[in-house]
């Protein structure tokens, strides 16, 4: 059971009052906290500036947990200054540090209260306070505590009763419902006034429902005595309200407590409002749960009255009145129900449905359930059902998903249980693909619920046989005692007492005896009529039971009845009788027994069992077949009759409305659709008709046709010999509706990936002979049924099956070891003598390592080694192992060789020896010197290094790891240049190895060059050495020439290490120019530019009227004499794209596209010829169009030109 929290706080005497006003405080300003729940009271009317009274920005959740686990609330609180957070309970004090901790993370901000190892009797509403000196903030939250096992002896907690208070001063109300202990004895005859006041608040169709519990017979006496209550009372209504709608009547809610609402346009809002309780008024606060069970909340012109802690007196009238004035009236009823057996905890797959069930003490119609605090109804979603009895309840969530998981509960009254539901991911699932519905069921009681209802109900029909005994006994016992000797008074079993006429009173002076005379006489009615159903064409008898002889008459719907015609009216002594030979329609009706004074009445009720027509039997009882994912449909037509109950049913359980299941009923028909049918839901189809004279049933059959089930395995060998295998099967347990056809066998050879079929069986045979098979080889084999709807799953062997008997082969030789290193083994072995017979497929290879008793195997069965040799890399360097072999057949590995000698994993001695190393090196100066050295020795060598065959300086680094040294210099300069020397030495020997190391830079410019003619057609070049000359004994020189003619420079001589040279082929009337460059490993200087040498060098100057001219000069920028065209060439063809550039000296031309330089791109050739630049493309493509963009550049300036290049799909 679950130990819900009780309230006990005391209430306040009177209502819509100020709770602080009770209790002897000022009230503080109320403010408005941005957490809903949380009530803020401000001390002071304005705060200092930066300061804040306290506030929750994370308030505790309410909690329900089982019994023996740890409980806790968290909250944040803000307010400067930092409040103070503490805790307390309504029934009972938090001090027991055993049971109660409060804790305080600075961190986080986070006030904790643990409750560790709770109990049920921690169940209750907790408080949580932050006070500092400015105000105040209160948040209330609730702790539920599930029992676990049988939890007896326990005093109920009851709640402190609220202080009563006398609140008839407060005003007189104009209601008829008035207290118990002010009730008037009612009048024979007279109508309770809650019948009046809860018409006036209800719906017409609850109308006829309130008579019959009521007693009131006359509808139209009612309804007109209604109408004017009804307009008597709005006139009342309309002098506090201008409308009154929305009037919703009480009900339970699934955090246990239940409220009703109404809207409400009061004219004067400041008028006051009361509540009352069977006549009494109920004090209540605006927020629940504070100070007391019962609250009033105002949401615009919507009122909730709510109340919490529910119990069974809470049962009662509940009127909400405006001043003196009743507005709304509703009734709560609080039925003697409780759980015998609780929904349980359930674990579901996703897909799948999952079942809560639940026993009730008392046969319940409807209990409400819930699902994650949210009514849940029937629908596509969920199926709520319940037996015939009313006391087992299901609720069934189809097709459950993740999001479905959490606390489920069932409502009955006031009593209430929950429990989770966990859904688990289908791990099965494909990711990203929606897994298949399931059609299994998850969860339920746990127990025979059919069992525990049945047994409820034998004890619940003992119990009444009981109460009607008792009821009997205390009849006859009035009946028989003997008449009072007191003043004639009512008597209590006089179903209408009368009081005595006037003139039947004692006279004064009579003796005492007559009135003990008279009252012997009265009559009573001590067997009276009541309802009775009877069979068409059968006898009916009523019968009145008097307590004394005396006459009466018998009425039919008012007229009187004398003997004939089939009724038979007879007196014998006390016993009034009326009998009806053989009942019609016409016997149908109100029959009354009047004598004297009394009265009795009964309605007689004439009918029949409802009949099915014969060819709609026979129509609907052909069995109807579908295939799986279609709907089916049944309909049965029957003879329209009043208070006839029409159920549908599966299996023996009912079906209900609501999912995949749609039912219709017409006052002819009634018609059953199930739509999207699965095998589950195939089976017997019943529809019931019911009424008070019985019940008659029609079956049917649902059949879903669908591919059959896997075969029933597992798959048996019945016989295996070297040329045949037979294996052997059951039938599927589902045939999918229809019959098995034939099945299907396949086969896999073992170590394949292949299936093949080998055979077709019919149904009947559920065996099959393989004769296809090789001796020795496994095999595995599956089976499929098919029937007209399609192939099953297979059944598949679960190990190979091999063909005859396993011939194993010979041990092999005894591994021999052919070298060994630290990262590999090589060995060898020969095959075995003795094969037996078989052919070897290949080996298998196991190793121990020393000081273990392992053998690991190196390949597969599956995976042979086909060689006689194997070069084992699984080893570790320095340990040491054996090894063993053994032969592979097609019937699996063999006998094994003896092992191996120990061989340890390293490599041989060997003398160091260096691999590939450079024994010239360059280096910038100011770059760091790397030198890498590889090398081989065993075991490792010492290293030394040595520069000019001298020890290194301090600044000179050296690495040694393992194969590999490196010389590092961080910063190198010139003087680094030397002869480094590596020097690796064992015990087996040692080895040289000579690094040049030049640590050089780009070389300075030769000095200036001087030219000179010895003979004609030669010039001497000599130039002034580079500075660099005397430092790189590596540094040469090149010369370039350019003449006037093809003013391109030419490289005439290279590696030059004198400092002259003389160029030939020098021809008169040309002009020379000469450059010379000084090189050395990190490439050329720059120039020496010579002097000009040729036409114009040794011409005198001209004069012109004493003016001196100056030389011609040929030089000029660039510039674009014939520029680039549009061009838009369709895709695919071949464009050639031209411009002429002029410049001396001559420009160097760039092609641009979108401005990204394409000189060296492979998709386009570029050509310059004489300043004649053209640029072709193959294939022009669309990524081709764009802007393109010739830029011609030299000394003197710079020119370019555009144009755009559109391709045509």
């Amino acid at each position: 059971m679950v130990r819900r929290s009780v309230v006990t706080d005391g209430t306040g005497t009177g209502q819509d009052l100020d709770e602080d006003h009770f209790n002897g405080k000022e009230a503080g300003i109320k403010k408005r906290s941005r957490v809903p729940g949380v009530m803020i009271t401000q001390f002071i009317e304005t705060l200092p500036e930066g300061k804040s009274h306290p506030d929750f920005t994370r308030k505790p959740i309410a909690l329900t947990i089982q019994e023996g686990k740890f409980a806790f609330f968290k909250a944040i609180v803000t307010g400067d200054p930092q409040p103070t957070v503490t805790w307390s309970r309504n029934n009972g004090d938090v001090s027991d540090t055993s049971r109660y901790q409060t804790k305080y993370d600075a961190n986080s901000n986070e006030h904790t209260f643990e409750m560790p190892n709770v109990m049920p009797d921690q169940a209750d509403t907790y408080k949580c306070f932050a006070v500092n000196e400015y105000g105040q903030a209160v948040v209330t939250v609730v702790l539920n505590v599930i029992e676990v096992g049988f939890n007896k002896n326990k005093a109920a907690q009851q709640p402190t009763e609220a202080t009563e208070v006398n609140f008839k001063k407060v005003l007189k109300r104009k209601s008829k419902i008035v207290a118990k202990s002010e009730e008037v004895e009612k009048k024979d005859g007279e109508i309770d006034p809650k019948f009046w006041e809860l018409l006036m608040s209800s719906d017409k169709k609850d109308y006829e429902s309130l008579c019959a519990e009521y007693g009131v017979t006359d509808f139209r006496w009612m309804l007109k005595k209604l109408n004017e209550m009804k307009k008597e009372r709005e006139e009342e209504q309309a002098q506090f309200v201008r409308n009154l709608s929305n009037l919703k009547p009480i009900h339970v809610h699934a955090d246990g407590t239940a409220s009703f609402e109404l809207d409400m346009d009061l004219i004067e809002p400041s008028k006051s409002i009361f509540l009352y309780k069977d006549g009494v008024m109920v004090p209540y606060t605006k927020e629940l749960g504070e100070k007391m069970r019962h609250s009033l909340k105002q949401i615009g012109r919507k009122y909730v009255f709510s109340m919490r802690d529910l119990m069974p007196d809470d049962a009662g009238l509940y009127q909400l009145d405006v001043e003196d004035v009743t507005m709304f009236s509703t009734e709560f009823k609080v039925p003697a129900v409780d759980f015998l057996v609780k929904i349980q905890e359930v674990k579901a797959m996703e897909r799948e449905d999952a079942v809560f069930e639940c026993v009730l003490s008392n046969p319940f119609s409807k209990i409400l359930w819930f699902g994650k605090n949210l009514p849940l109804e029937q629908g596509d979603k969920y199926d709520i059902e319940v037996s015939e009895d009313k006391l087992i309840h299901r609720l069934v969530v189809k097709d459950c998903m993740v999001v479905d998981k959490g606390i489920y509960s069932a409502c009955a009254g006031i009593k209430s249980c929950n429990a989770w539901l966990i859904v688990e991911a289908d791990k099965d699932a494909q990711k990203g693909k929606k897994s298949a519905r399931k059609t299994t069921r998850a969860g339920g009681a746990g127990i025979d619920l059919q069992k525990v209802a049945e047994e409820q109900q034998v004890k619940l029909e003992k119990e009444r046989e009981v109460i009607k005994e008792q009821i009997k006994v205390a009849k006859e016992a009035a009946a028989a005692a003997p008449p009072p000797e007191a003043p004639p008074a009512p008597s209590p079993a006089k179903p209408k007492p009368k009081p005595a006429p006037a003139e039947e009173s004692t006279p004064a002076g009579q003796s005492d005896e007559t009135p003990a005379v008279e009252a012997e006489d009265e009559a009573e009615i001590t067997c009276g009529l009541s309802d009775t159903y009877v069979h068409l064409g059968k006898p009916a008898e009523l019968n009145v039971m008097m307590n004394k002889d005396c006459g009466g008459a018998w009425f039919k719907d008012g007229e009187q009845l004398t003997s004939g015609s089939g009724v038979t009216i007879t007196k014998d002594g006390t016993n009034h009788k009326l009998v009806i030979q053989n009942c019609s329609d016409d016997n149908s009706g109100v029959y009354r027994f009047v004598t004297g004074d009394l009265s009795t009445q009964g309605k007689l009720t004439v009918g029949d069992v409802p009949e099915f027509d014969p060819d709609d039997l026979h129509k609907f009882s052909k069995p109807v077949i579908i295939r799986i994912g279609q709907n089916a449909t049944f309909k049965m037509p029957f003879t329209p009759q009043e208070s006839l109950v029409v159920s549908w049913f599966r299996d023996g359980s009912e079906i209900k409305d609501g999912g995949g299941v749609k039912i219709t009923r017409e006052p002819n028909h009634s018609r059953l659709l199930l739509r999207d049918c699965l095998r589950t839901d195939a089976g017997e189809i019943k529809i019931q008709l019911k009424n008070p004279f019985g019940v008659v049933e029609a079956t049917s059959q649902l059949i879903v046709l669908d591919r059959p089930g896997p075969p029933e395995g597992p798959v048996e060998t019945v016989e295996t010999t070297s040329s045949v295998i037979e294996i052997q099967w059951k039938p599927p347990k589902d045939d999918g509706g229809a019959a098995v056809t034939n099945y299907t066998v396949q086969r896999q050879q073992a170590g394949q990936n292949l299936w093949t079929n080998v055979g077709d069986i019919l149904a009947e045979k559920t065996s099959f002979r393989d004769r296809n098979v090789t001796h020795g080889k496994k095999y595995n084999y599956r089976i499929c049924a098919e029937n007209s709807e399609g192939v099953s799953d297979a059944l598949e062997t679960t190990d190979s099956i091999m063909a005859g008997v396993m011939i194993l082969s010979g041990p092999p030789g005894t591994p021999n070891v052919v070298s060994a290193s630290k990262t590999c083994i090589n060995l060898t072995w020969t095959p075995p003598e003795d094969d037996r017979g078989v052919p070897i497929i290949g080996y298998q290879l196991e190793k121990r390592k020393k000081d273990t008793n392992q053998w690991i195997a190196l390949n597969a069965v599956n995976e042979p080694i086909e060689g006689e040799s194997y070069a084992v890399k699984e080893v570790t360097e320095g340990a040491e192992y054996e090894f063993r072999v053994s032969a592979i057949n097609e019937s699996g590995a063999g006998d094994l060789s003896p092992p191996s000698a120990m061989v340890c994993a390293k490599n041989p001695n060997m003398r160091p020896c260096f691999k590939d190393p450079e024994d010239f090196i360059v280096v910038r100066a100011g770059n760091s010197v790397r030198v890498k050295i590889c090398y081989e020795a065993e075991p490792p060598p010492e290293i030394t290094w040595l520069r000019d065959d001298e020890p290194l300086s301090p600044w000179v680094q050296v690495i040694n790891t393992d194969g590999m040294s490196q010389l590092v210099i961080p910063s190198s300069k010139r003087s680094d240049s030397a002869i480094y020397t590596i020097k690796a030495k064992n015990s087996v020997g040692e080895a040289f190895f000579d690094v040049e190391v030049r640590v050089t830079d780009e070389p300075k410019s030769p000095g200036p060059i001087a030219l000179e003619q010895t003979v004609q057609g030669k010039v001497v070049i000599s130039w002034a050495p580079s500075p660099d000359q005397e430092l790189d004994d590596r540094l040469y020189y090149m010369v370039s020439q350019h003449d006037s003619n093809t003013r391109v420079w030419r490289t005439v001589a290279d590696r030059l290490f004198t400092n002259t040279y003389t160029a030939n082929n020098i021809q008169p009337g040309v002009e020379y120019h000469f450059r010379v460059y000084a090189k050395n490993d990190m490439g050329p200087s720059d120039p020496s530019q010579s002097p000009t040498w040729g036409a114009n060098s040794n011409r005198v100057q001209k004069t012109s009227n004493g003016i001196i001219s100056s030389e011609f000069c040929f030089e000029r920028p660039p510039s674009i004499l014939v520029p680039l065209k549009v061009h838009t060439p369709p895709k695919g063809y071949q464009l050639y794209m031209t411009c002429a550039v002029r410049g001396c000296p001559a420009p160097r031309v760039s092609w641009y596209l979108d401005d990204v330089c394409i000189n060296l791109d492979k998709d386009y050739y570029i050509t310059n010829a004489f300043g004649v630049c053209s640029l072709y493309i193959l294939s022009v493509r669309s990524k081709d169009s764009g802007e393109y963009k010739v830029v011609a550049v030299n000394p003197l300036g710079k020119a370019e030109c555009t144009t755009k290049l559109v391709v045509k799909d």
